[in-house]
């Protein structure tokens, strides 16, 4: 069977052409997690007009010399202040208020003393200290937040601060998920025999895929029968923008999904791959739809789900990348196991801002093993043209955090 390679599959995905101008308005309040639709633009200065930043007293430079200043009143934090300082006159301010006109200097509290409605100067500050210039935060006009954004706390303090009641973000794409295989038992069923698996991959999958701001529809399990499958596929179809199975792409005689695919009037993109994990998968596209067939074990699915699954996510919510991917060292050897692209799980350590890679407690096996991905692991991609690394080697990583 001839393979593509990594990349050409990778740069194919990326030329599918995704529905990704979906959008919606939700309350600010609901956003957390979304994925900005628009950028996030500022209509005002921050600050709109000269503040203080400390509690002190809004003097003009110049009259620090005098060691002496007559005291105004006060200025709250959250008044329309309107009188104008002259030459040896100050007035108590506080943090957040508007600096009164005419000042150009706030002393701190801590650097006075009060006598007779006056202010002895202690200890003289710089010219401007303690007061934030118009525009100190942003300008009007500034992009604060780009489209394309997965909305955090940070964000959502900013939106509220610029009144934003409603928030325009991306439609979440819906996802269905099912895992196939007659030896698959769903959660909560009874086992007949000990040959049978309990379902795993239904559910990591689904919450890979939450976790990317999509919405899921979970299928749970489906026997190794082409009726069956093929009746799964339609409802899925009609409900959902991606269908991703797992199990049935082999070459086994029980493996029914490559055929089926076909049959339910989708184009296939492409079968089969040359990577470690997951060399059978299969990417097929039906109108504005898309078919994910990934391998049944349990480690392929989730790599290949990561590497082709999410994405597509992406680009539907209008996202610029689906996650990240940094240069970091081997600290130790690494033995390749195939001539294909391989996605080892790996530790992934930061030593003086630089990323090291180790393989500490990663079992050597099958692709069935899930738990080398537990604890913060990462994946090391070694392409078709490397062999064995030696430590010191730089490798891709891919970070399996903040999708």
């Amino acid at each position: 069977m001839s393979l593509l390679s990594y990349e050409t599959s990778q740069n194919m995905l990326d030329l599918l052409q995704v529905n990704s101008s979906r959008k919606e308005n939700v309350p600010l309040s609901s956003s957390l997690g979304r994925v900005l639709a628009e950028d996030v633009i500022a209509q005002y200065n921050d600050p709109q007009f000269p503040t203080a930043s400390m509690d002190g007293y809004a003097v003009i430079h110049d009259d620090l010399e005098s060691k002496s200043i007559v005291i105004l009143g006060d200025n709250p934090a959250g008044s329309d202040e309107k009188r104008t300082i002259k030459n040896g006159e100050c007035i108590k301010t506080f943090t957040g208020s508007k600096m009164p006109h005419g000042a150009d200097t706030l002393i701190q509290i801590e650097n006075v003393t009060v006598e007779d409605g006056r202010i002895i100067i202690n200890e003289s500050v710089t010219c401007g200290s303690s007061v934030r210039p118009i525009g100190e935060g942003y300008r009007a006009g500034d992009v604060l937040i780009k489209k394309g954004t997965k909305i955090g706390f940070v964000e959502i303090g900013v939106m509220a601060a610029l009144n934003r009641v409603m928030v325009k973000v991306a439609l979440k794409p819906r996802v269905a998920v099912v895992s196939t295989g007659s030896e698959i038992l769903d959660l909560g069923a009874s086992s007949e025999n000990e040959a049978q698996i309990r379902s795993s991959n239904n559910y990591t999958l689904a919450a890979l895929f939450e976790q990317a701001g999509a919405e899921v529809v979970q299928l749970g399990t489906v026997d190794d029968d082409k009726n069956s499958i093929m009746q799964t596929f339609k409802n899925a179809l009609s409900c959902a923008d991606i269908l991703v199975s797992t199990g049935g792409v082999s070459v086994g005689d029980y493996d029914f999904v490559k055929d089926i695919v076909p049959r339910l009037g989708a184009e296939v993109v492409y079968k089969g791959v040359a990577i470690k994990p997951g060399k059978h998968i299969l990417v097929a596209q039906k109108e504005e739809k898309f078919i994910l067939a990934l391998p049944g074990f349990a480690y392929s699915s989730t790599v290949t789900a990561i590497l082709y699954v999410l994405p597509l996510i992406a680009k539907m919510l209008g996202r610029e990348s689906a996650y990240k991917t940094v240069a970091a060292k081997l600290s130790e050897d690494f033995t390749k196991r195939s001539k294909l692209t391989e996605f080892t799980a790996c530790n992934i350590e930061i030593i003086d801002g630089e990323y090291f890679v180790n393989f500490r407690d990663k079992k050597v096996g099958s692709s069935a093993i899930l738990i080398n991905m537990l604890n913060s692991s990462a994946l090391m991609l070694t392409g078709e043209d490397d062999g064995n690394l030696s430590e010191g080697t730089y490798v891709n990583v891919i970070l399996l955090e903040n999708f």
